[in-house]
């Protein structure tokens, strides 16, 4: 009887441990006090992986093939873009022992000088030493060709592709605002640059001499390193494609391709169709395909049009289960929606833009949620980009690089301090983001 009696206290005891134990493992709604010890441990180790930045546009200010758009003039500009934001002086400081406390016209001539020294040079050492600084391994530039500056071992080329939607007498589309008076004449020029490069003096006679011209092009590019291909449709009509039948875009080719305008829903039928052979292509050749979606630059961009809600019918479409869609900018201002888009197995998203548009403070808590619903669909994207001759595409990337660790820190103390993980699944996560998922995605890590 004693020794039933013994087993059955142990028993108890036992059982109530488990129970504390279980309570013990149940994520708690609130940080502890020691999440500020927590994050100075990740960010310290955060610091040591190396990133692979899924989108940048690493280039100079004056390089016309940096993209295939431009800002129109007087945009507007988010606070912390704006020239008097200490965070680039910081920077410049950081990155090029910059000796002054401001951009002054009279100051910021220093670090010009330095920066068209290095462009007149034509040296890769040159932009390999700014990702050495900030330890980015690997970076995705999206550009209309690939620049002789940049070393292909570590930047990686992704061109673009809403050129192929714009084929006919674009007077109209030009004339819809500001904004399409600038995106259009440059689309046209990325276009006539393609068919030049396939050996064409206009355009074919039929939609099937269309159709192998388009999915020649993105094959050539692809053989010319291109490692993805990027649309901006977003900037210029809704990112919802229909699904027009064949007939209709051949008809309105044949009606068009010589000369006259078509109407607007013409020419949306014909694009609508034009981009699912793209994305076919695509598939065929396993090139990723990148959106932008998510808020625009410009005075008539509109939030309706680019949300990438508008993509489902596509990201969902089984024709495409083996595209590889990269959603950019995580839909910012829609990130929670953007982050449920990625359940879908073939679709991935980035941090890009938002690095540098908000503060530490807010991409903390978008990559906390992220990374508590699909960790292995999101990634680091700088969006470096040079917004004039002081403040450069290397500023960007620093700015961006930094907000991005120390936010993924901040998130990921506040997850550990609430008892959702350990700081070594921790940094697992934050590999995962800054690195793992791109190499993976791009097959530069089996």
């Amino acid at each position: 009887m004693a020794m039933n009696k013994v087993i059955g206290i142990i028993a108890i005891f036992f059982a109530a441990l488990g129970r504390a134990a279980a309570a013990g493992a149940q994520a708690k709604p609130l940080s502890g006090g020691d999440v500020e010890r927590i994050y100075t441990r990740l960010r310290e180790q955060i610091a040591r992986i190396p990133i692979y930045d899924n989108h940048s546009h690493a280039t100079f200010p004056d390089d016309a093939d940096m993209d295939a758009m431009a800002a129109p003039p007087g945009e507007s500009s988010v606070l912390r873009l704006r020239d008097d934001n200490p965070e680039f002086v910081a920077a410049a400081k950081a990155l090029f022992a910059y000796p002054y406390n401001d951009f002054q016209p009279e100051h910021a001539k220093w670090l010009i000088d330095k920066k068209k020294a290095a462009e007149a040079s034509g040296n890769t050492a040159y932009w390999d030493g700014i990702l050495d600084k900030m330890n980015i391994a690997t970076c995705l530039a999206n550009r209309v060709a690939f620049a002789p500056y940049l070393d292909p071992q570590r930047f990686h080329w992704v061109f673009f592709a809403d050129s192929f939607l714009f084929p006919f007498d674009n007077r109209d589309q030009a004339a819809k605002n500001g904004d399409m008076a600038v995106y259009v004449p440059l689309q046209e020029k990325v276009l006539k640059r393609y068919m030049k490069q396939e050996g064409l003096g206009g355009l074919p006679l039929d939609l099937a001499g269309y159709e192998n011209f388009v999915r020649q092009t993105l094959a050539d590019n692809q053989k010319k390193g291109g490692v993805a291909m990027k649309f901006e449709a977003a900037y210029f009509r809704s990112l919802y494609f229909g699904d027009p039948p064949r007939a209709s875009a051949e008809a309105i080719y044949a009606k068009f391709h010589a000369g006259g305008l078509p109407s607007e829903q013409e020419y949306r039928t014909f694009q609508d169709y034009v981009f699912r052979v793209m994305i076919d292509q695509a598939g065929k050749l396993d090139l990723p395909v990148h959106f932008h979606s998510a808020v625009g630059i410009g005075d008539y961009f509109s939030l309706t049009n680019g949300t990438p809600l508008n993509l489902e019918n596509v990201l969902r479409d089984p024709r495409y289960k083996n595209v590889k869609f990269v959603l950019i900018h995580g839909g910012y201002p829609h990130t929670l929606e953007m982050i449920w888009m990625t359940a879908a197995k073939n679709v991935y998203t980035d941090s890009s833009l938002m690095g540098y548009y908000v503060y530490p403070s807010e991409l903390k808590n978008i990559l906390k949620q992220w990374i508590s619903l699909f960790p292995e669909k999101i990634m680091f994207g700088s969006d470096a980009f040079p917004f004039n001759d002081a403040v450069g595409a290397e500023e960007t990337f620093w700015l961006a690089a930094e907000s991005a660790r120390t936010a993924l820190a901040a998130a990921l103390a506040e997850l550990v301090a609430e008892g959702a993980f350990g700081e070594a699944k921790a940094l697992e996560l934050a590999r995962m983001y800054l690195h793992d998922n791109a190499a993976k995605l791009y097959g530069d890590q089996k």
